[in-house]
């Protein structure tokens, strides 16, 4: 499958509908929800269309009832999934379907369980939803008719048309499936039509022939009792797709969802984050300022810290290096294959972090951008990118000096950094400091409480947007 140019893929689409008459549908719908949607973030990226909700990252029983007592509709828990082995996933999906089940019951909440996993398609899938569809089935005897797929991701350039899924590059869309993420060690594919898609990743259990799609044509002329039939028609848990290229198609797809879910319809969700914020009521709000997340009065310098080996991060770091106030210094993850090297990796960047934030200096650790060549062994992959993390974490765990402000690029290690380095229980999500770059106000509880932690995805923003958001901060 070719590339297409975003121009010309977006001028054969349908004109939206009336933006006013949708608001006011599906507000009118979401008063009728009456559920608690508890999303499970398999890293911390997955809050970078929200604000105001909450973020635990433990699943201890306690924070599960904190978050069905919130007024909000909607918490996430982070469970880091795509840095665990299959197994451990697995065990995690157990445990806390086993307490959302328990807490709703108690509470005699109803409750939606969305899986937010990576806009490009890697992650523990079909795994992580089928463990929760039969868990919640054992324990409340509730049966999920089907399974809605849902990745679209406008701020990360991430859209769906005619059942093939594409990632904006430039002003090209590229079939995601032929992009650098399909070829990722652990998680990779072949398919870029969602169809085709969801046959190859559960082996052939659900084929591509009985997958549901919800068009572009039925949603951009509110066709909402067609799709709300067919969401009606979807049974044994099958597939169902949603195309979309811009919020207002999501926001008409949950119209008829809501109104399917109130004839009695159940279903799982795997998503990425534009179907929280829509499902979630998330009103829209400014991008952050300086203003609203530095503190005037400290002296201490910003820490940014860069795991992700995407090409986009690698493009973005090029990019940062041309600040001459920021300094740079270089991890070696050659180090992380021998303890010893390691220990002596982690104090010589670590004596340098503290003397440049102690010098008012903001300091950027990046890992050497080659990859390690470990073969076809995808476990033994995620483990080396997992103790690359681990040291980066320990840097932040042992600082002994509050930064001004906390950047850390990409999944696994934003995700390790937030819970291990700064002891993050629970966070407020802030918003967007750029668009799909989610900001948390750091917990009470944690090393540094209400520092500004950028949590920044690996595989979203420009060139440039590193580098922007360091000079605004800085």
């Amino acid at each position: 499958m070719s590339n297409i140019p975003v121009q010309e893929a977006f001028t054969k689409i349908p004109t939206a509908p009336s933006q006013q008459q949708v608001n006011e549908l599906l507000n009118s719908e979401l008063k009728q929800l009456n559920k608690k949607i508890v999303v499970l973030d398999d890293d911390p990226t997955g809050v970078q269309t929200v604000h105001d909700i909450s973020v635990y990252t433990n699943w201890e029983k306690s924070s599960i009832e904190q978050g069905f007592a919130e007024k909000n509709s909607m918490f996430f828990i982070l469970t880091n999934s795509r840095s665990l082995t299959a197994a451990e996933t697995e065990q995690v999906h157990r445990e806390i379907a086993t307490r959302v089940s328990e807490v709703a019951q108690a509470t005699k909440q109803e409750f939606l369980f969305i899986s937010r996993s990576d806009s490009t398609l890697r992650g523990h899938y079909p795994l992580e939803t089928e463990i929760l569809r039969k868990v919640v089935t054992d324990e409340t005897g509730s049966i999920f008719d089907g399974e809605v797929i849902l990745p679209f991701f406008k701020e990360g350039g991430r859209f769906t048309i005619d059942d093939t899924h594409f990632v904006q590059i430039d002003d090209q869309l590229v079939p995601a499936g032929e992009t650098e993420f399909a070829k990722d060690k652990t998680f990779g594919y072949h398919a870029s039509n969602l169809k085709q898609w969801i046959e190859e990743k559960t082996d052939g259990q659900y084929r591509a022939a009985n997958v549901t799609s919800i068009s572009l044509t039925d949603l951009r002329n509110l066709n909402l009792d067609k799709i709300t039939d067919q969401l009606i028609q979807v049974t044994d848990f099958n597939k169902v797709i949603v195309n979309a290229v811009d919020y207002i198609d999501v926001q008409v797809f949950v119209i008829a969802l809501i109104r399917a879910l109130r004839q009695g319809k159940l279903f799982m969700f795997r998503s990425a984050a534009a179907l929280t914020k829509v499902l979630g009521g998330v009103s829209d709000q400014p991008l952050l300022t300086k203003a609203d997340l530095i503190d005037s009065t400290t002296t201490a310098g910003g820490l940014v810290v860069i795991g992700s080996h995407v090409q986009k991060t690698t493009d973005q770091l090029k990019a940062l290096q041309q600040l001459n106030n920021v300094l740079f210094i270089e991890f070696d993850v050659k180090t992380v294959l021998a303890e010893s090297t390691l220990v002596q990796e982690e104090q010589r960047v670590a004596k340098a972090v503290n003397a440049a934030l102690k010098q008012g200096r903001t300091v950027t650790v990046y890992t050497s951008r080659q990859r390690l060549d470990l073969g076809d062994d995808k476990e033994a992959a995620l483990k080396l990118s997992v103790n690359v993390s681990k040291a980066l974490t320990n840097l932040v765990k042992q600082l002994p000096l509050r930064p001004k402000f906390i950047i850390a690029k990409g999944g696994i290690t934003s995700s390790d950094i937030g819970t291990v380095g700064l002891a993050v229980d629970h966070a407020l999500v802030a918003g967007q400091v750029k668009p799909g770059i989610p900001v948390w106000y750091t917990g009470d509880d944690s090393k540094f409480p209400q520092l500004p932690y950028i949590i920044f995805p690996g595989n979203v923003g420009e060139k440039n947007t590193l580098r922007e958001i360091v000079a605004l901060l800085d």
